[in-house]
């Protein structure tokens, strides 16, 4: 178990290795390599007796970006073209850090500013991204990484379902959770409820933080293949690993039982015909969606009927997940609305949640909405619409890397639509920091120019003095 925390420290030494010798690009690989198995590593660490290290390995990922934004600010050669939503972006930075210093609600400054780090570093990921130099990266390297990375997470799941046993119960993920999320171990398999359904069927999560986080990941991981794979024509060219990683994928987003996760990866593939525009490959959808619904039906009656009630409580908003969904976001709307400027940092998501004085949550907007008010939850909201409206306009007009990007960002935002409204998703990292990294990049690719951009050629850019090491 060990290796995780030895991959963990690699990656960003490696990453740490890349920066110093300015190959920014570097950052990709504690990203890729590192944040998805940040809670194992952690976990691991912790239950091998080496509890001292695991606050040092915490801010490792905060100090990666803070490194890549130092320096990216250092090298620019000439100032930033500021576009509207970097302006939106710097506007919720600001009004939230304010936050941190007035005295509004219960905690203390440290809780405040964990819980600002928790609500907004996602705007330093940004902006670490809109200052890269996309004419420096070889995406399409790096987004067969994750697909590499996340094929492992399978191989790992597969493991889960054969033995049938939580990875995290061999991983000391429940002494962590309590040691420092102050949360006791629940649910019948010594974790917490989140690892099962409220029949007892396991939820998996290999070797991400949660089943959530899991099923988010297959999200992501679809996006970047529908970005490598389409070619400029809207046809699907993939090679080995992109089978092996659409397989993984399918086979990942049934086991995390995620329902948010699982009804935002048929929306994707939806969304994903549309915009290329293929009416065959719209035809093959319509008839997978029924094939899939007749075995699907089949899987519930015959093989698996706790997984029909599972469905059945979900749509009839009778499962006590569903519900508490419910009244979680019933009682963070009605705090927004007795209080619009909001209760103060830490009142809601994950401070709150370990204090177990949480107002309202599991939802992304109403945790936001409920700490810092009206104004930061349509900041946020504006944001989503920003990126789901500009690349759907910018992609028939882009090419080679920039189209990559283009596309699986756009899928990425569609897809974290749903997971965004039952749970606090920016405290995923690994989604977190990989969707609004590319965020940045996307932006800096398209800031100055006009529809008719040119291609570049990531051949020559891979052959560029500063090699990938």
């Amino acid at each position: 178990m060990f290796i995780f925390p030895l991959i963990y420290f690699s990656a960003f030494f490696i990453a740490l290795k890349n920066l110093v010798s300015r190959n920014k690009q570097g950052i990709f690989i504690f990203l890729i390599f590192g944040l998805p198995i940040y809670t194992t590593s952690l976990s691991v660490a912790l239950q091998y007796g080496f509890a001292d290290i695991v606050p040092f390995m915490q801010p490792l990922k905060e100090l990666l970006i803070l490194i890549t934004l130092g320096t990216g600010i250092w090298e620019l050669e000439r100032r930033i073209k500021f576009q509207t939503i970097d302006y939106a972006i710097l506007a919720y930075f600001l009004y939230t850090l304010l936050y941190v210093f007035l005295p509004i609600g219960q905690y203390g400054l440290g809780d405040k500013l964990i819980a600002f780090k928790s609500s907004s570093f996602f705007t330093l990921i940004y902006f670490a991204g809109r200052i890269f130099d996309p004419t420096r990266i070889y995406i399409s390297k790096y987004f067969h990484y994750i697909l590499a990375v996340f094929i492992a997470a399978a191989g790992i799941l597969l493991f889960e379902i054969l033995s049938d046993q939580h990875f995290q119960t061999l991983t000391g993920y429940a002494d962590f959770n309590f040691y420092y999320f102050n949360q006791e171990a629940s649910g019948n398999y010594g974790l917490s409820w989140t690892f099962e359904t409220s029949t007892g069927l396991r939820r998996f999560a290999s070797f991400f933080a949660n089943p959530l986080e899991f099923a988010a990941s297959t999200l992501l991981a679809l996006a970047v293949l529908a970005g490598l794979y389409t070619t400029e024509d809207n046809k699907i060219k993939a090679d080995t690993l992109g089978i092996i990683a659409i397989i993984a994928t399918q086979f990942s987003i049934f086991f995390a039982l995620s329902r948010s996760s699982l009804a935002s990866y048929f929306i994707m593939i939806f969304i994903y015909a549309l915009i290329t525009k293929k009416k065959l490959v719209l035809n093959i959808i319509y008839a997978g969606f029924i094939a899939v619904a007749i075995y699907f039906i089949f899987f519930m009656l015959v093989i698996n009927p706790d997984l029909y009630e599972f469905i059945y409580e979900t749509i009839t908003f009778t499962n006590p997940s569903s519900v508490g969904h419910v009244l979680a976001w019933v009682e963070g709307i009605e705090a927004i609305a007795a209080n619009p400027l909001g209760l103060g940092l830490g009142e809601s998501g994950r401070v709150a949640v370990s204090l177990s004085d949480t107002v309202g949550g599991e939802n992304q907007y109403i945790i936001i909405g409920v700490q810092t008010g009206i104004i930061t939850l349509l900041l946020y909201l504006w944001m989503h619409i920003y990126f789901i409206k500009t690349c759907w306009k910018w992609y028939p007009h882009l090419q080679g890397k920039e189209r990559q990007v283009c596309l699986s960002l756009l899928l990425m935002k569609i897809g974290f639509i749903i997971p965004l409204l039952t749970s606090e998703l920016e405290s995923s990292v690994y989604i977190s920091y990989v969707s609004w990294f590319l965020s940045g990049i996307f932006v800096n690719m398209i800031a100055g120019h006009t529809p008719a951009i040119s291609k570049i050629s990531e051949e020559k850019i891979y052959q560029s003095p500063n090699p990938d090491n």
